[in-house]
């Protein structure tokens, strides 16, 4: 069962995710944004990369934590199959992660949406219930 999706806003575009788990929610808010910039059942998990942040509060860290996966995307061109999260805190204010996935190659990959930037405008997170709504500018 897919554990995240789109959902419409006025000129952006948001992510919801859901997960039995605070890691699980993690894991599936990383691979919502993922699916935002391409199609990850072409992506193949050849590397693992790590991925740290932290935030003042949990709301915080969702932004922190998805910000790191972009700019490891823009960065390196890296996009993620697998990811695993690991929380730390109760509630989380700083997260650390592995990423297994690949560069991305125009060759077999295609472009889907370009992502500027995660922002906390909108953002909703109920840990206890396993669900987060995330708002990105494209």
């Amino acid at each position: 069962m897919r554990r995240w999706g789109r959902f419409p806003t006025t000129a952006d575009v948001g992510i919801w995710a859901a997960g039995p788990t605070t890691p699980a929610l993690f894991e599936a808010l990383g691979l919502g944004l993922t699916a935002l910039l391409t199609d990850r059942a072409r992506v193949r998990p050849l590397e693992e990369r790590a991925v740290s942040a932290s935030g003042t509060d949990a709301p915080a860290l969702v932004v922190a934590y998805l910000t790191e996966l972009l700019l490891l995307y823009e960065t390196d061109r890296f996009v993620a199959r697998e990811i695993r999260a690991r929380p730390l805190g109760d509630p989380p204010t700083a997260i650390v992660a592995s990423v297994t996935g690949e560069r991305f190659d125009p060759a077999r990959h295609t472009a889907r949406t370009e992502v500027k930037a995660v922002t906390l405008h909108g953002l909703e997170l109920d840990l206890a219930r396993g669900r987060a709504r995330v708002i990105v500018d494209i």
